[in-house]
């Protein structure tokens, strides 16, 4: 495998990376440090491709089956918040329908989204809860945001993180979260868990795919 050479992963920005595969000319690249998989920096998608790719999704905040898929963090949440908790859905999306299912619990949710919904004035408070669904395989700098997303905690604060772990090398080529073009990053259980360590932050996989950290208080 070939070495990238001075190039530093974005997920842990450690340099022990080599070229994974390449695949109708993009190459990813693999991670021995927190075994990340990625896209190569210079191959990401622009801002206009990413936004006309989001606004061919069909996630509706009204639609069940959606809001069935989305219990699978929105549950474990609930089940640990204080009533009345302020939150923060980071990558809403054009239809922020986790934001609604807090509301409705009776929670105070912002929401920001660089596309949709990019007012930063959210990202000035602070809250008991932030989630960020079908978001971090989009970050074109997951070390970045994931300081970010930790910052935005209030002490004993959770983040609930839902992205698709990619657990198959061989697979790789043809599996279909992969060839969404604004998928640029693919994250395992053991990457989460040095993410989390690295800020201080616990981390439960509560299931495949779904991933609780917490601040100290």
């Amino acid at each position: 495998m070939a070495e990238a050479r001075g190039q530093a992963c974005p997920v842990c920005r450690e340099g022990d990376v080599e070229l994974f595969l390449t695949i109708d000319g993009k190459n990813y690249w693999r991670c021995a440090t927190c075994a990340a998989r990625y896209l190569d920096p210079a191959q990401r998608p622009s801002p206009a491709e990413e936004r006309a790719h989001y606004l061919t999704h069909e996630n509706e905040p009204d639609d069940q089956g959606y809001r069935r898929w989305l219990s699978r963090l929105t549950r474990p949440l609930l089940e640990r918040l204080s009533p009345g908790a302020n939150g923060l859905d980071y990558g809403c999306g054009p239809g922020p329908a986790l934001a609604k299912i807090f509301a409705e619990a009776g929670h105070h949710m912002a929401v920001y989204d660089p596309i949709f919904a990019p007012d930063p004035a959210p990202l000035d408070d602070r809250y008991d809860v932030v989630t960020c669904t079908e978001a971090a395989e989009h970050f074109h700098d997951p070390a970045a945001e994931f300081d970010r997303l930790a910052d935005l905690l209030k002490p004993g604060g959770l983040l609930g993180v839902m992205t698709i772990f990619q657990t198959d090398d061989a697979g790789f080529a043809n599996w279909r979260y992969r060839r969404d073009p604004t998928h640029v990053v693919f994250y395992r259980a053991e990457t989460f868990h040095l993410i989390a360590t690295r800020r201080s932050l616990t981390c439960e996989i509560v299931e495949k795919d779904v991933v609780l950290m917490q601040k100290g208080g």
